[in-house]
């Protein structure tokens, strides 16, 4: 994970790479919620990673990474007029992360099916 991060970091020079938990959620989570998520140690919850990670475990382990560019905030909540610039953002860093991605993919050993 330490080369797919140190990867996506000289991606998008200036921007904050973070690892760790993920956390999936079936709703939009808001207020108290959010921090309670915190506490467990999550660093972000979505509601598509979730599925693609159990998707993917059920074949077997396997390496499994997301990349999610976080547009809300514990102190700016996803409904809210700034998420349309936010999303033009996102969707930027997330179209110069994606070669950085699909080499780290490409690197592994998977099993054959």
């Amino acid at each position: 994970m330490e080369l797919l991060a140190g990867a996506l970091a000289r991606a998008v020079p200036g921007r904050t790479v973070h690892t760790g938990p993920l956390t999936g959620s079936d709703h939009v989570v808001r207020g108290h919620e959010r921090a309670g998520l915190r506490a467990t140690g999550a660093i972000a919850v979505d509601m598509e990673s979730a599925a693609t990670l159990w998707s993917a475990l059920r074949a077997g382990p396997r390496p499994v990474a997301a990349v999610r560019v976080v547009v809300d905030a514990p102190e700016h909540e996803l409904v809210r007029m700034g998420t349309v610039r936010g999303g033009i953002s996102a969707f930027r860093v997330l179209r110069a992360v994606l070669p950085a991605f699909f080499e780290w993919h490409r690197s592994l050993l998977l099993p054959r099916r």
